[in-house]
């Protein structure tokens, strides 16, 4: 009997010197969110949303320039307020844009305005940066009045390919959270780490 019992007692110790040799290896190993595909099927009353909004981050370029900045985007019904952290290595922005005109305020006192939206911010931002389809891009939809021709995890309106690489799960809908909007001279990446849908903010 002693002999079974120091037998058991190896045999104990060496299955408790096993688990422990694992642990430090599994402790790594951390489950990760599966990353959603982009289908196509969106909720149309996506854009009947009165108010939305987002934060995260985004990276323009093109063969001159190139910067990166934290974005946060306020939509209230044909209102955006679009507030850029850090672009072109200054402190940032605030762009408030309406159906008829846009104003920028960096800051300094001085707030710019024009009623040439997409030029104006164009040439704040030093590239081009077609905010008015954006409004509808960032959501996964397309424009409604511009033609739309579907490609790969995406679609084509006005000469930009608009492609969702990651979505994500937001109450009922699939939010993008990773997204490219391209032509052959400029390309935009946004990472979008959080939404809020008319009012339920959601991670």
């Amino acid at each position: 009997m002693a002999v079974d019992r120091h037998a058991q007692t190896a045999a104990l110790i060496f299955q408790l010197g096993f688990i422990v040799g694992i642990l430090p290896g599994c402790s790594w190993i951390i489950p990760e969110k599966p990353e959603l595909p982009y289908t196509g099927v969106t909720s149309k009353s996506l854009s009947d949303l009165k108010r939305w909004a987002f934060d995260g981050r985004v990276a323009v370029s093109d063969a001159n320039d190139s910067w990166s900045a934290s974005i946060s985007w306020r939509h209230d019904v044909d209102a955006e307020l679009i507030k850029l952290s850090g672009p072109l290595g200054q402190g940032g922005a605030i762009i408030s844009l309406n159906a008829d005109a846009v104003s920028i305020d960096r800051g300094n006192g001085r707030i710019e305005s024009s009623n040439d939206p997409e030029i104006f911010v164009s040439q704040q931002l030093g590239v081009f940066v077609p905010v008015r389809s954006l409004r509808y891009w960032v959501l996964g939809q397309p424009e409604p009045v511009a033609d739309t021709e579907t490609v790969a995890n995406g679609f084509r309106q006005s000469g930009w390919t608009i492609e969702y690489t990651q979505m994500q799960t937001v109450g009922q809908d699939s939010m993008p959270r990773k997204m490219a909007v391209m032509n052959p001279h400029i390309k935009l990446k946004l990472v979008i780490d959080e939404w809020d849908l008319d009012g339920a903010n959601t991670k």
